[in-house]
């Protein structure tokens, strides 16, 4: 019984299971079907039939011919053949041959696709007929009308093309020519090759339009503008020539001779048409042009810069030797009575030779004026650049100088920081005698002998001679650390002591009832008798914190009121 239920279920799930299967196919089949109604009702005919309203002649009448035999093949042939391999695809489902269903179907859907992908073939090159008929009866008109107002600008306006004006006329009589051609090709409803002539058209009248609105001006720069630009820099080299200036690096007089070559090209070129080429060598003269009047205006630029700064720099040259002579003499007068380190007069060697190097530089300069053999642009170059040498020197003798009025500073500002740390040191000492301490631990005493020696080093230094002013700021900072150090130990001692000798005293009251009480402050008072003051606080405050833990608060806050 077992057996026979589960071959009904296992039937029924494979029923299930190639019923939807089948379903899936039969999906496949609809959507097949739809495809190819929908490609048999493309408007195929209808776009056809605005061909007909076109001259039905030449191009025109093959490619409607071509186009109604394409789409009869796929009406009466392609479309129809379709039907058995649909019918015969249906009857594989229904048999669940779902694998030989499958390759049928693509078989279908391939073939579909190609005729789909025929169609819109068909359909791009009707629209491009049609369209290329309208847009070239649109743009037909207007394009007459810029070739009636280019003809009509020639005429009137004929001697401001020079003679350029024989090429711009024959473009336009190629233009009429090709006007001509496009009706012919109508005509012939060859509307396609039509459009092609009509491209042709815009571009040669763009062209033709485009050079009447720049031959005028390019002429007027070439026979007009730019020969008087050339005029003025032969005109303006020769003037300074008679001026003394050395220009032999300009080479004014080829470079002339070459650009007014370079214009009558330019003008050859306009006369030709080649007005892209002739544009291009316009704008090469004039840059060219404008590098001549830089290298002039340079140069003239240069002899002023010259005129002004030759002699302030030489001014500013001996200004320089005379600071140089006056820091050597102030280094030999200071040097007795302050040491200078070996990095010190190096400095100062390195700005005397520095200005050996720049009076050389100099030498050579006003040599160079006095020959004049070298463009004032170089010269102007090279005294700027000492110049800026000579400044830097001079920051540098001014640092120099502010570094020996800093040892004199120095040494006042030492001698005054020195008494104030004694003044301080004494008025330490002074606070623990008035405070009554019972006697100074060791540490502290070794402490005050070794801050009295840190201010003795330091007046030892300044009665040097001469006196090393970096030696005497290291000294200066020691004694500065072992004054505050002692400060604060001091601060430290007076609290220790009195916190102690406090603590003790209100131990006392506990001595008799607590054992331990009497044991420990009798070790804090031993401690306190070896001036041991940290340690006897410590122990007192040990001693009495399992008593009362609040008992140093109270002590320090009774000290404070």
């Amino acid at each position: 019984m077992q057996y026979v239920i589960g071959v009904f279920i296992l039937l029924l799930a494979l029923f299930v299971f190639g019923f939807f299967i089948k379903k899936k196919y039969f999906r496949e089949m609809d959507r097949l079907e739809s495809w190819k109604i929908d490609l048999n009702s493309r408007p195929i005919p209808d776009e056809m039939s605005k061909v007909k309203q076109l001259n039905m002649t030449g191009q025109t009448e093959e490619l409607f011919e071509h186009w109604r035999n394409q789409w009869d093949d796929v009406v009466a042939v392609k479309l129809p053949s379709l039907e058995d391999m649909l019918f015969d695809a249906e009857e594989y489902i229904d048999k669940y041959r779902f694998k030989k269903a499958k390759e049928v179907q693509n078989q279908i859907s391939e073939q579909l696709q190609g005729i789909e992908n025929q169609i819109n073939t068909i359909l791009e090159e009707l629209h491009e007929l049609v369209g290329s008929e309208e847009k070239n009866r649109l743009e037909i008109d207007e394009l007459k009308e810029i070739y009636r107002e280019s003809k009509k600008t020639l005429l009137a306006h004929r001697h401001s093309f020079g003679n350029a004006e024989k090429g711009l006329e024959k473009a336009l009589d190629e233009v009429t020519q090709k006007f001509q051609d496009y009706e012919e090709k109508t005509e012939q409803g060859n509307y396609l090759e039509a459009r092609e002539v009509v491209l042709s058209i815009h571009s040669k009248l763009g062209d033709i339009k485009y050079n009447m609105s720049v031959i005028p001006q390019f002429l007027i720069e070439c026979q007009s503008l730019l020969p008087n630009q050339i005029s003025e820099v032969l005109a303006g080299f020769r003037e300074m020539n008679e001026q003394n200036y050395y220009l032999e690096h300009v080479n004014v007089e080829k470079e002339t001779k070459n650009l007014e070559e370079k214009v009558a090209e330019n003008i050859a070129l306009i006369e030709k048409l080649d007005i892209k080429e002739a544009e291009e060598g316009i704008t090469e003269v004039k840059q060219r042009i404008d590098v001549l009047f830089d290298l002039l205006e340079k140069e003239v630029h240069a002899k002023h810069f010259i005129i002004k700064n030759g002699n302030l720099t030489g001014n500013l040259l001996s200004d320089a030797e005379e600071e140089n002579k006056h820091l050597a003499a102030e280094v030999h007068d200071i040097q007795s009575t302050y040491h200078l380190s070996d990095h010190d007069l190096e400095e100062l060697r390195s700005l005397q030779t520095e200005l050996a190097t720049i009076e050389k530089r100099y030498d050579i300069l006003n040599e160079k004026i006095k020959l004049n053999n070298t463009a004032q642009s170089l010269i102007s170059e090279e005294l700027i650049g000492i110049k800026e040498q000579l400044d830097v020197i001079r920051d540098g003798q001014h640092s120099f100088a502010l570094k020996l009025q800093t040892l004199r500073k120095d040494e006042l500002e030492a001698r005054e920081k020195v008494r104030e740390l004694a003044q301080k040191m004494k008025e330490t000492v002074r606070l623990v005698t008035k405070s009554n301490v019972p006697g100074l631990p060791g540490d502290y005493s070794y402490l005050v002998e070794d801050t009295n020696d840190s201010i003795q080093n330091v007046w030892l230094q300044l009665e040097e001679k001469p006196l090393n002013i970096s030696a005497l700021n290291q000294y200066l900072e020691i004694a500065e650390l072992t004054v505050e150090k002692l400060v604060n130990a001091t601060i430290e001692l007076i609290e220790n002591v009195t916190l102690a000798e406090k603590a003790i005293q209100y131990g006392n009251r506990y001595r008799t009832q607590y054992p331990s009480v009497a044991k420990g402050l009798l070790e804090a008072e031993q401690a306190f008798r070896r001036y041991d003051y940290q340690e006897a606080l410590e122990q007192a405050a040990a001693t009495l914190e399992g008593i009362d833990p609040e008992a140093l608060k109270k002590i320090k806050t009774s000290i404070l009121d």
